[in-house]
């Protein structure tokens, strides 16, 4: 489990990277129990005071959810898992220091929710982002919760019900990704902000992320409610096992060809 998350403290810079680059840094319960772990101790260290957040390899920051952990759910589990989400998002959105996403590659699924509980996004001009989990059979809550606060409800409702993938001008065009810089400058990109930001008065940093989590929380809360209640509907159907099932059919094949 601990490589699954690696932790870097650079200075005053916390570095995490996401450390499942074989299977595109996909989620499971294993890796987001570690990278709950590695905010706790990046927030507990003193002397870093700015956090950075990547993913391994150069083809994505994250692919999603792990389906292959996903499709044996049964409504039970499919609300525990919506528990180790709520965990890890709290803990995000209960940081005291900035974080920043460093995105190489692909965003998708819950990774493109996490880079969007990041306060800030750099990015390059390969980078896509977006929300396909339909298209796995997972019903999106917390997806169009993010979104809605960032872009509105007319562009939520296209990505949440297309599953489509944005590119990086698309991206940047509608604030979700704040810099576009070449593939290799992402990482000193996103050193040399977070150098900056680390540089702000940490009482004033604090208070300001305090008050932004303040003014979205009763939505929040409201939010995972209604994920336990349409997963464990979800799940109860039998339809998102069954279309887990074809969708890595589907990709397991074109890999084969």
């Amino acid at each position: 489990m601990k490589d699954s998350v690696l932790v870097e403290v650079r200075g005053a810079i916390g570095i995490l990277t996401l450390n499942r680059p074989q299977i595109l840094n996909a989620w499971n319960a294993p890796m987001r129990s570690r990278l709950v772990e590695g905010l706790d101790e990046l927030e507990a260290n003193e002397a870093v005071r700015a956090i950075i957040l990547t993913g391994a390899g150069d083809r994505a920051f994250g692919a999603g959810q792990d389906l292959n952990e996903t499709k044996t759910f049964d409504p039970d589990r499919a609300e525990l898992w919506m528990g180790e989400w709520e965990r890890l998002y709290d803990r995000l959105r209960s940081l005291s220091k900035p974080i920043i996403a460093a995105l190489n590659g692909v965003a998708a699924g819950s990774a493109f929710q996490v880079a969007l509980l990041c306060d800030l996004r750099i990015g390059h001009d390969g980078v896509t982002m977006g929300q396909p989990e339909i298209n796995s059979g997972i019903a999106s809550v917390t997806g169009p919760w993010i979104m809605r606060e960032m872009i509105g409800i007319a562009r939520t409702i296209d990505l949440t019900l297309t599953g489509r993938m944005m590119d990086a001008d698309e991206c940047f065009r509608i604030g979700l990704i704040n810099r576009i810089v070449p593939k290799q400058k992402v990482m000193e990109a996103t050193l040399a902000l977070a150098e900056e930001l680390a540089g702000k008065p940490p009482v004033a940093m604090r208070l300001n992320k305090a008050r932004f989590r303040e003014v979205t929380e009763e939505s929040f809360r409201e939010c995972l409610k209604a994920g336990i209640r349409n997963q464990r509907e979800a799940y109860g159907t039998g339809e998102p096992a069954r279309m887990m099932e074809q969708f890595l059919a589907v990709r397991a094949a074109r890999k084969s060809a």
